[in-house]
């Protein structure tokens, strides 16, 4: 299954970035570890002299961690010591970027001890072009939270990290705060958060092979050698030796350090891990006195700090090219080989994207490329679907038969205005009709469903793969973190927490079940909020279709109800649109009601019922068309009405499959057309603002000589919701593209276009229009994989309605084997079907008409003579008969055959998909065999290790024996 074009292959290279890298100068640190020549912080081959004290103070096991959370003894102790308050807010603790004086305090000087390199100017460093910048917090001087950033610094500082102070180039009241991890609190934070790193080189198993198969490979590879490379592949030299995959890796420890791989100290923690561990750290100092006074995130959010973020790793465009000179740096090498356009075609480099934005960000990445990929299938099925129907149209008997019916007169499709039509004037629509709805929709609707399932379960062996490569199997999500709202508001009320056994704030069940039935209330509304709107958009409909009928212009008046369907699509667009904006403020609402108690739970309940309202909201129109729209009208001379007034809307004559597809192909394009601007225009028009601001204010080269943590800040940052924005809109995508595919297969090759470009656009924004998001760790991509296996359920039963009621698949096979000329005979071909269009329409006498449907003319100006009698789409007896219009036989069979056709195409499906699930391990055999080789392996290894240490211990405890025995004399 080689589906994934866009993003799966992890390992695949790019000929666009062959050569990329620079090769550094030969070294003897820098043999293994060689990624992209970064500005590092002094020279990449030197140790740092606080790195080697570092690394004999951190492999003592007996020495604690410094972590300080009493405020109250911080404070008495910096007294006593006549610490300096050299955080405070003023400008006399500030380090000037012209001048470089910096504002280290003897807690804070970098000990790195490094030869000034090439960092200084880079913006990637302290002022002293030493010691790197892991992280970054931004705040205002003229802010009244001073206290709190004071006492909170002051404890960053008392758990090793390094900071210095400077003032905005731009703007004097904006201060950052920059931030750096030490050898030692990254090796003491690393272990406490069990984070793993690479020990031991991965050793590749070469099955032995017969000699004669070994020159048949040998020959094979000459010949492929000759050929053209892959266009979608990378070249082996284009990315950098990403270590930690070829590598086994174990939970990180100080007093196993020398069994772990570090040749350069510099580059052992990757930038991602770095800024990890530090929003780790301060996620856990105190900033007040009091129990739970501590976090980052709750200086965030009362404004103590503006911003808090990780560095991009410099520019991402560079003067020289890449293919002579080299990537400057990953987030170069990521826009080149990645969010660069002209890569349109190529994988996606996931273990780069990992590696700079966390494995969280990968995830996504990965589900979106494997979703891609798989789209590509469903695409080209659905492609060939379109195209039979469209060879085959000349052959079909149903559309020459409405396009030969210039004797049949159909009755008014509205009150008075509307005029007695000639069957044959929807001659073009019964053709576009047929395109959509022929012989194959339903094996069509079949394939749907098992590739919606194929997808899911082959995603969760694709999800297993890479977090076996990405070392993600054995991990666990930590605990979250207790909300501050859900704190402030039970505190009074605490239990003892059963994992970590310390009292927390308890919400009683009462409390906690009413807010919910609330909460579920609210949601009901807005669901009746949509209903309210989709009634507002069925009346517009029927008034609008009666106006157009009245239309001055020939165009609008002949083709009215096209006309109406197409402008109530577009209102209705621009209803969605703004019942989204709506939607979110309710969803916040709603959700902060509940009092959820930590961020995921938060999260999760968020998600669901954003989901459930843009997914109402998205397609309550298209239900309604499909599954309402001309089911409940009535017959002519017993039209049933809305509030006794309105004659509900009738399908085209040609079927309401047409009105179907108009609805899911605009709102689908238009959709995807607005989220693709507001995703890269918007970001793009106000970056564009900030850099004119700053051209006009500070000159022409302004951006060029700002550091980078202020050209950093002047990007915008992540959305407040993380990937939130990403995922809902895929999954909507990936509604539309299963629901109603039935009735619209070209929605899969419309999917694919827009998520090719879907991922270029999302990787230029990452890369170039948002600050760098704080990597973070995830093992799938959490409520989103249920989210999708219910919208692949639904799938089954709304294309199973979609065949059975909303095309005309079932009563052209009643009449097939019942009532056409093949009847009885077990067949039904193309010429079993002649007569089908006139057994479809009932006979309507016009003197029955009631007086308000009663249509102006008589027909005469058309047709010569008075229209006495005229047809319409039912099952019904002739007026003349015993008991008129009532139903006919021919009506029941069709209704028993509808029913028959959803339970058996439920059934089946359900069954195939069910099957399909079982016999698809989640697992691959090859992985399970890699997981068991290496578990096994390690074991090996670290015996091994503990041996030879044991054997060193024996050989100085004998050495020092010796030597005690030798000063006897």
């Amino acid at each position: 299954m080689s589906f994934s074009l866009h993003g799966s292959e992890s390992h695949q290279r790019s000929p666009h970035c062959c050569m990329v890298l620079q090769q550094p100068p030969a070294s003897h640190n820098q043999a293994a570890d060689r990624p992209l020549p970064f500005p590092i912080c002094g020279e990449a081959g030197i140790m740092e002299e606080c790195s080697f004290k570092a690394e004999d103070s951190s492999t003592q096991d007996d020495v604690p961690p410094l972590v300080v959370k009493d405020v109250k003894v911080l404070l008495d102790r910096e007294r006593l010591e006549g610490i300096s308050s050299l955080s405070r807010d003023d400008d006399s603790t500030l380090s000037n970027h012209g001048t470089n004086s910096s504002i280290l305090d003897d807690n804070t000087k970098p000990d790195c001890g490094v030869q000034e390199g090439r960092s200084r100017s880079s913006g990637l460093c302290f002022s002293d072009g030493r010691c790197r910048i892991d992280y970054i917090l931004v705040y205002r001087k003229s802010n009244l939270q001073s206290e709190k950033r004071e006492i909170f610094e002051r404890n960053i500082r008392a758990e090793g990290l390094q900071m210095e102070k400077e003032v905005s180039l731009t703007n004097s009241d904006v201060i950052f705060l920059k931030l750096n991890a030490p050898w030692d609190v990254l090796c003491r934070y690393a272990e406490l958060m069990n984070i793993r790193m690479p020990f031991r080189r991965k050793i590749f198993l070469m099955h032995r092979r017969h000699k004669f198969m070994s020159r048949m490979d040998k020959r094979i590879n000459k010949v492929r050698g000759w050929l053209p490379r892959k266009p979608m592949k990378f070249d082996n030299n284009a990315l950098p030796d990403l270590e930690g995959n070829e590598s086994f890796t174990a939970p990180f420890s100080r007093s196993r350090i020398h069994h772990f791989i570090i040749h350069n100290k510099d580059t052992f923690f990757s930038n991602a891990t770095r800024s990890r561990i530090i929003h780790h750290i301060l996620q856990r100092v105190k900033y007040e006195e009091g129990k739970n006074k501590m976090g980052l995130n709750r200086l965030l959010s009362n404004t103590s700090y503006e911003a808090a973020f990780p560095l991009h790793e410099g520019s991402y465009h560079s003067k020289n090219s890449i293919k002579t000179h080299g990537a400057e740096n990953h987030r170069h090498l990521l826009y080149e080989c990645w969010a660069w356009w002209g890569v349109w075609y190529k994988y996606q480099p996931l273990d780069l994207i990992r590696r700079y934005f966390g494995e969280k960000i990968g995830l996504y990445f990965a589900w979106l490329g494997w979703y891609t990929g798989m789209l590509f299938p469903a695409a080209l099925v659905g492609l060939l679907v379109f195209l039979y129907g469209f060879f085959t149209l000349e052959d079909c008997q149903v559309s020459k038969e409405i396009c030969q019916a210039t004797d049949i007169i159909m009755c008014p499709i509205c009150d008075q205005y509307c005029p007695y039509l000639r069957l044959s004037d929807s001659c073009i629509y019964a053709k576009v009709t047929h395109l959509f709805d022929n012989e194959a929709t339903v094996f069509f609707a079949v394939f749907m469903a098992v590739w919606a399932t194929v997808f899911l379960e082959f995603w969760k062996r694709r999800r297993a793969v890479l977090a076996y490569d990405w070392d993600l199997i054995d991990w666990e999500e930590e605990e979250d973190e207790i909300r501050p709202q859900f704190e402030a508001k039970y505190s009074k009320k605490e239990r003892m927490n059963p994992i970590s056994g310390k009292p927390e704030p308890h919400q009683a069940f009462s409390d906690k079940y009413s807010r919910l039935i609330v909460s579920a209330s609210g949601i009901f509304f807005m669901i009746l909020v949509v209903i309210a709107a989709v009634f507002g958009i069925v009346i517009y409909r029927i008034i609008t279709v009666s106006t157009f009928a009245a239309f001055g212009w020939a165009l609008i008046r002949n083709n009215s109800q096209v006309a109406t369907t197409g402008t109530a699509v577009c209102i209705n667009f621009c209803m969605i649109m703004l019942l989204n904006v709506l939607y979110e403020k309710v969803a916040l609402l709603l959700t902060n009601l509940e009092q959820p108690r930590t961020e995921s739970e938060w999260e999760n309940s968020f998600t669901l019922k954003m989901f459930l309202f843009q997914f109402v909201n998205l397609n309550s129109s298209t239900f309604y068309i499909a599954f309402f729209l001309g089911r409940f009208t009535g017959r002519p001379g017993a039209y049933l009405r809305l509030i006794n007034r309105w004659k509900l809307e009738e399908c085209h004559p040609s079927g309401c499959l047409i009105d179907l597809c108009m609805q899911m192909g605009i709102i689908m394009v238009l959709k995807q057309t607005w989220n693709n601007f507001m995703e890269l225009g918007y970001p793009l028009i106000q970056n564009w603002w900030t850099r004119r601001r700053l051209r006009r204010e500070h000159g022409q080269n302004a951006k060029a000589s700002f550091p980078q943590w202020e050209r950093d800040y002047n990007l915008q940052p992540m959305n407040a919701y993380g990937l939130f924005d990403e995922y809902l809109e895929m999954i909507l995508q990936f509604g539309f593209t299963t629901i109603f595919v039935a009735a619209f297969p070209l929605a899969p090759l419309l999917a694919l276009l827009n998520n090719v470009i879907e991922i270029r656009l999302d990787a230029y924004k990452f890369v170039t229009q948002w600050r760098r998001p704080l990597p973070s760790q995830a093992k799938d991509i959490g409520i989103w994989y249920g989210i999708l296996e219910g919208i692949g359920i639904l799938s089954v039963i709304t294309n199973a309605f979609v065949i059975a009621v909303t095309s005309d698949f079932i009563p052209r096979l009643v009449y097939a084997y019942k009532y056409g000329p093949c009847a009885g005979q077990g067949r039904a071909g193309a010429g079993c079907m002649v007569g089908y269009v006139n057994a479809s329409l009932s006979v309507f006498r016009v003197s029955d008409f009631e007086s308000r449907s009663q249509p102006m003319t008589n027909g005469s100006e058309l047709f010569g003579d008075a229209v006495k009698y005229c047809r319409y789409r039912d099952y019904r007896e002739p007026p003349d008969s015993a008991e008129p219009y009532s139903y006919t036989l021919q009506f029941w069979h069709v209704l028993a055959a509808r029913l028959a056709f959803i339970i058996v195409f439920e059934h089946m499906v359900f069954a195939i998909k069910t099957l399909i699930a079982y016999l698809i391990p989640d697992l691959p055999k090859d992985l399970r065999d890699r997981m068991r080789r290496e578990k096994y392996l390690i074991q090996g290894m670290m015996y091994e290790a503990e041996l030879e240490r044991l054997q060193r211990v024996k050989n100085e405890k004998k050495k020092k024996d010796r030597a005690h025995h030798k000063e006897w004399p």
